[in-house]
């Protein structure tokens, strides 16, 4: 049974946050709106180094513990991937994993500020999320991928993408809550979408159509459900039950090979990126993924010591 924070914040989403994408005029809104900074707030400069790198004209803030074991630039990288709809900017809420990330792994922590729809389009993003891993690859680094909603199927995407390419050794990928899909078509929808506080399929389509650019909307390149599976390193899915994204999620394990399903974990009555928000299973989640993460860098790292 959901906690009863996690009651009170379904309450919350729903009187304040479902009607931006209740209806189709809604999610176009939603687009319409001016952009904020995806500057690094103080919350997060106070507790690690930050500094900006230009990837492709896009901005990369690289985020670092200052007590990590390696000096910058060494050792190995996470690349978190933020989610918004891909029309909206990153939050404190996403500097505040990356913040755990940095300090409880060690390791640098790369957050690729892609360009958002309506401005930009998913083939981009994957573009420009490439030539990161591409240069994080360069330096023979090993890299783990994570991302939240939007920036969880971004991340899949990249990972299908870097299938057979040596030069970006990715350790696994860690995928909360993602958009598989972005046509929103399976039939499982449905069911979940009355449960779900926060999202409606009516006020994501205008935005996905956006991200789309005029690519197929069921394109791979945007829908990570309809590409390769075979080749993958480990995925670990984290999705809660009352959540639109649930469905494929699920699809998406039963469809991944055994050796690339690291884990999945469905979160009785949670709601939509439930890891980055502060109730109780919130926290409890977000410390299983560092955890996570951090175990997957050791092992990686401790092979790349090792014998060749």
């Amino acid at each position: 049974m959901a906690s009863v924070q996690m009651q009170l914040l379904a309450l919350l989403l729903r009187t304040v946050y479902k009607p931006r994408f209740a209806t189709d005029a809604a999610g176009r809104a939603m687009l319409a709106r001016q952009k904020r900074s995806s500057t690094p707030p103080r919350s997060l400069t106070r507790r690690c180094s930050v500094r900006g790198e230009r990837v492709g004209g896009f901005d990369v803030h690289v985020v670092r513990w200052s007590d990590a074991p390696v000096g910058a630039g060494e050792g190995p990288a996470v690349v978190y991937l933020h989610g918004g709809a891909y029309c909206n900017e990153i939050v404190s809420q996403h500097w505040g994993l990356i913040a755990d990330l940095a300090e409880r792994t060690g390791a640098e922590v790369h957050v690729p500020i892609y360009g958002l729809a309506p401005q930009h389009t998913g083939v981009e993003a994957l573009a420009f999320v490439m030539e990161v891993l591409g240069g994080l690859g360069a330096t023979g680094r090993p890299v783990h991928l994570i991302g939240d909603s939007a920036g969880g199927g971004l991340a899949l995407i990249a990972a299908q993408a870097a299938i057979g390419k040596s030069a970006v050794p990715l350790t696994g990928a860690t995928l909360i809550a993602p958009w598989l899909d972005l046509s929103m078509s399976n039939p499982g929808v449905d069911a979940v979408e009355p449960t779900d506080p926060w999202l409606t399929r009516a006020g994501l389509h205008p935005i996905a159509e956006a991200w789309a650019g005029g690519v197929d909307v069921h394109d791979a390149r945007l829908s990570p459900i309809n590409g390769e599976l075979r080749g993958l390193p480990p995925i670990d899915l984290w999705v809660g039950t009352r959540d639109i994204t649930m469905p494929d999620c699920r699809l998406l394990r039963d469809r991944l090979p055994a050796a690339s399903l690291a884990g999945y974990h469905e979160l009785d009555g949670a709601v939509h990126v439930t890891p980055l928000l502060p109730v109780p299973e919130g926290r409890a989640s977000r410390r299983a993924i560092v955890e996570g993460v951090a175990r997957r860098l050791a092992d990686a790292s401790g092979r790349a010591a090792g014998p060749r």
